[in-house]
């Protein structure tokens, strides 16, 4: 939501100076130091820790180094140790936020040795790491819960001075967040004293993030903000060709995107999902008739090929690069002067933070395309155009500590020493989303730690941690200890198997044509990154997939390997990926509502406008305060369409829970879909004739009480609740994903689990990891809160309009219905011709019977763009 409380009240700055061999480096590269990067220092001299707020290209990952510096260079006989901790939520950061550093380390020759440390560093470095830190470790938050359960985590840390978060909105948001605040709260009692510096470009409010910061004890946080740079300059391409009802490919617009990355020097093309960054830069390749040097970059892909693609941006000599994520946070691409959104950005704080990617020049507008894939998302893309410019900011609010985060670091505490569960109280409510933890809840946790809770507690394997003759909670053994460590963090991702190519020659062909290994075939080739399992077990031996922007042919599957041979001139399958799918934020859908209640007031394309008139007048455009239900029947089957737009998670809870409240009013439900925008439902019974004989309203099958006992039993059958058990399960360490020497399979994990919560539920249903889940699944999966605040806002508030055959609004959504996964070109062509029988239907004579009369105008003019 749009926040703009005023940023809390702080000291002024201590006056600080820089030593001479800083001003002459600044001097010499035709710089000044900016006020905010000397405040930073000047609080950092009078022991005072900050956050800085700065817009991307103002300097702000050097005001944050800057004091750290400063006091490297100026004592250079101090005690060897760790001094900076710097972390990021990304590995790319912290690998480029190093590159950018040894510059001016090197330029003014400072006796300072900075490091990285990711889960892609060497073994034997970060052994080496541990027994003799560099000055200044850049890392995760991952690695610093490592580090802290290490039993010399005292010794490395005790002499730590600062702590910089960088992109500190996107920690404190997260089970990540929730684990590194808590990793704070044991570096500020092994560290003394110890100063932390916020970073954000990106802040909804202020007070969350100083919260973040600092100890109960500790002195508030002073606010450092610099001034706002240019404005970004953003625009939509109205795209000349038809524009897609549904899909999130983009590719009608794949040349005029070509146009664009041809005409600047390094374009960044965002999407969301790494299905859609290897389809996107497939299709690019293709009609890439001038060779442009074009590069992928995406989390599955191997870090060997990442660290290439990020090296040849520093060193300018890419074109473009297609990403995902892994590139949405502050690394300095100094030489970007484009950045594409394709497909809509879900967010106007992550929209900013993707442009930001652009220029990294406070003084010059960065340059930014929104591409949107489909009708609905033209509106959203407007939205956020419109957010970034006003600085809207919708980030998600701080969270209360996730108990499952607790139980881990409990254990990871346990391994590295002792604790007693008084003090250790302490120290956990220092950390801000543990402030108001009940005591009860902690000692729950422990409990749970050292033997499972009640139902589990006959089982050995679930003591983790014993109680000495002293009261003091330690690890049981050694064992538990190495576990630990292999399944530290809390992403929980699907299970992957590392694509490997077939080293050698590859010998006889399917009988497709494709090339297949006729002999033993041999493990040594080389690791291209890894899919998901669930992906890969769908393909037989033969089939081809698109990875990494190769056509790979899968040979064989052993052990956790897809062993794959290139091939080339086949139509590939495509990879779909789970990761990465955001929500509409509650922002935007509040602004889409606006323009679909009143297209005529906003800068929107032709093809969309047609669209929206049309809806006026076969149906009705959606009220920005109510809610637009439409029924109508189809092909036997009876259609309820409701639009409220507020994000495929609410709706996908709604749609469960009204089939459920259908089905009671006899109107036999068989379905629905669901998607940012809408749900869908369809049913044998007619439920516009029910509603209009007065047999039931839209107020019952939408009261808020559905919120009840309606979702109690739908949890108490969901499948839903047994994923998100599991997910809880693995972080607290109850079930282990990796076991020295061997992995379990998903399949072998959802066994455990799934026995796990049949027994619990029956005989400890107040279990901790029951609580946790579900209050997981009421803030992520359910988004119970949101769905809350739709029913209020509907109550009394529900214009239905009965119809006698779809509505040109409804076509997006009907085309959802029993899809299948379709890849490629050939998923385009499935949805044009599916989206052509439903506009004939919802283009023909209005539901009075007569002819489009007033409209035909404006319905001819549309129907050229469709």
């Amino acid at each position: 939501m749009l926040d703009r409380s005023p940023v809390p009240a702080s000291p002024e700055a201590p006056p600080a100076a820089l030593p001479p061999a800083f001003l002459s480096w600044f001097a010499g590269r035709g710089w000044a130091p900016r006020p905010h990067q000397m405040a930073l220092l000047g609080h950092a001299e009078a022991g005072r820790s900050a956050l800085l707020i700065a817009p991307t290209g103002a300097g702000k990952t050097l005001a944050g180094f800057l004091p750290s510096l400063v006091e490297l260079s100026s004592d250079p006989k101090r005690r060897p140790g760790l001094h900076t901790l710097y972390v990021s939520p990304l590995k790319a950061l912290s690998v480029d936020v190093a590159r950018n550093l040894d510059a001016p380390v090197a330029e003014m020759s400072l006796p300072i040795r900075i490091e990285t440390r990711t889960g892609d560093t060497s073994a034997s470095k970060r052994q080496r790491q541990r027994r003799d830190p560099p000055d200044i470790l850049l890392t995760t938050p991952e690695q610093i819960a490592l580090l802290l359960a290490n039993p010399k985590a005292r010794d490395m840390f005790a002499g730590l001075k600062r702590i910089v978060l960088d992109e500190l909105h996107a920690l404190v948001t997260s089970k990540r967040g929730d684990l590194l605040a808590l990793d704070l709260a044991r570096l500020r009692r092994l560290a003394p004293g110890v100063q932390t510096v916020g970073l954000s470009a990106t802040v909804r409010e202020p007070r969350e993030l100083v919260a973040y910061l600092h100890g109960r004890d500790d002195a508030l946080p002073a606010v450092v903000t610099a001034p706002e740079g240019a404005a970004a300059h953003i625009t939509m391409l109205d795209t000349k060709e038809r524009l897609p009802w549904a899909g999130h490919s983009a590719r009608h617009a794949l040349k005029e995107i070509y146009d664009e990355i041809r005409r600047v020097k390094l374009a960044l093309l965002f999407v969301n999902t790494r299905f859609q960054a290897e389809q996107l830069f497939w299709d690019l390749w293709r009609i890439n008739a001038d060779n442009l040097p074009i590069a992928l970059h995406h989390g599955s892909l191997d870090v060997g090929q990442r660290r290439k693609v990020e090296d040849a941006m520093a060193e300018g000599r890419l074109k473009a690069v297609v990403a995902t994520a892994t590139l949405d946070l502050g690394i300095d691409w100094g030489d970007v002067d484009l950045v594409v959104n394709v497909g809509a950005p879900k967010g106007a704080s992550r929209l900013i933070q993707r442009i930001g990617r652009a220029n990294h020049r406070l003084d010059e507008a960065s340059r930014a395309i929104l591409v949107p894939a489909n009708r609905f998302e033209v509106l959203e893309c407007r939205a956020a155009i419109t957010a970034a410019a006003q600085g809207a900011q919708d980030t998600a609010a701080p969270r209360s500590g996730a108990l499952d985060v607790l139980a881990q670091h409990v254990l990871g505490m346990a391994c590295a020493e002792p604790f007693d569960a008084d003090a250790f109280f302490g120290e956990v409510t220092d950390a801000a989303p543990y402030a108001d933890l009940p005591r009860e809840d902690f000692d729950r946790a422990v409990q749970f730690v050292a033997h499972g809770g009640y139902a589990l507690q006959a089982y050995e394997r679930f003591a983790k941690i014993r109680q000495t003759k002293e009261g003091l909670w330690r690890v049981s053994n050694g064992k538990v200890a190495q576990q630990y460590r292999m399944n530290v963090g809390t992403i929980v991702a699907a299970a992957m198997l590392k694509v490997r190519l077939v080293r050698g020659r590859t010998a006889g062909t399917t009988a497709a044509g494709v090339p297949m290994a006729t002999g033993p075939i041999g493990r040594g080739g080389r690791v291209l990154g890894q899919v998901e399992d669930g992906f890969l077990e769908t393909l037989l031996p033969g089939d081809t997939f698109l990875f990494g922007g190769e056509i790979l042919a899968l040979q064989a599957i052993v052990d956790d390997e897809a062993l794959c041979a290139r091939v080339s001139g086949t139509e590939p399958k495509i990879p779909s990926y789970a990761g990465s799918k955001f929500p509409l934020t509650t922002y935007l859908a509040d602004q889409v509502r606006a323009m679909t209640s009143d297209p005529h007031s906003f800068d929107l394309p032709d093809q969309v406008e047609d669209w929206l008139d049309l809806q006026k007048l076969k149906s009705a455009l959606p009220p920005k305060d109510a809610m637009l239900v439409e029924t109508f029947p189809r092909g036997g089957r009876h259609y309820l369409i409701a639009y409220a737009f507020e994000g495929r998670l609410a709706h996908q809870t709604l749609g469960m829970l009204l089939s459920r409240r259908m089905e009671r009013a006899k109107l036999r439900p068989m379905g629905f879909v669901a998607n940012d925008y809408a749900i869908a439902v369809w049913s044998h019974g007619d439920v516009g004739a029910r509603i209009a004989k007065g047999l039931v309203t839209l107020e019952e099958l939408f009261d808020e009480d559905m919120l009840g006992d309606d979702l109690e039993s739908w949890l108490d059958e969901s499948s839903m609740m047994k994923r998100t058990f599991r997910i809880c399960a693995t972080i607290s360490g109850l079930i282990e994903r990796r076991h020295p020497g061997r992995e379990k399979t998903g399949r072998q994990m959802t066994v455990s689990t799934n026995l796990v919560y049949d027994v619990l539920r029956r005989h400890e249903p107040d279990h901790l990891l029951l609580k946790a889940a579900r209050d997981d699944a009421a803030t992520g999966l359910l988004d119970l809160k949101r769905l809350g605040e739709l029913l209020s806002r509907i109550r009394g508030r529900i214009l239905h309009k009965p119809l006698r055959k779809i509505s040109p609004l409804a076509v997006p959504i009907m085309l959802e219905i029993g899809r299948e996964p379709v890849y490629g070109e050939a998923e385009d062509a499935v949805l044009a011709d599916a989206a052509d029988v439903l506009l004939e239907e919802a283009y023909g004579d209005d539901d009075s019977g007569q002819t489009e009369g007033a409209g035909r105008g404006q319905t001819r003019r549309h129907r050229t763009h469709a």
